[in-house]
């Protein structure tokens, strides 16, 4: 696990890239926020996370399948990243922030994932 890397991953620098090219300047990584949002538009009061599917639960998601092995320890570790994400999501938006999630199996369709930033920066 020492090997799997937090931030600076493939699916964020293509959510960063989208990002950029709509226009739109933000933030990376601001730890004075709770969970340390990927992605920071202090102006537009908005956060984004990019999830891996497998690490944040992504439910219905293929790549979120737990393994078979060492079951006890994949419940804890998964669940308690799960219901952390939860706790840093209910704080933001207590603070004022808006929040959106972008999975990594969404980077797979760049379409969609454009129509979903462009409906959270332009319209939520």
């Amino acid at each position: 696990m020492s090997r799997v890397r937090g931030r600076d991953t493939n699916p964020e620098i293509l959510v960063r890239s989208f990002i950029f090219r709509m226009g739109f300047r933000f933030r990376l990584h601001r730890r004075d926020l709770p969970g340390t949002p990927d992605i920071v538009l202090p102006r537009h009061r908005k956060a984004i996370f990019v999830h891996g599917c497998f690490w944040h639960g992504h439910k219905d998601c293929t790549r979120s399948k737990r393994p078979a092995t060492n079951k006890n320890f994949w419940k804890n570790k998964l669940d308690g990243n799960i219901e952390r994400d939860k706790k840093f999501r209910i704080e933001l938006r207590k603070l004022g922030w808006k929040v959106l999630i972008v999975w990594g199996c969404e980077t797979k369709n760049p379409e969609k994932l454009l129509r979903k930033l462009g409906r959270f920066l332009y319209d939520g």
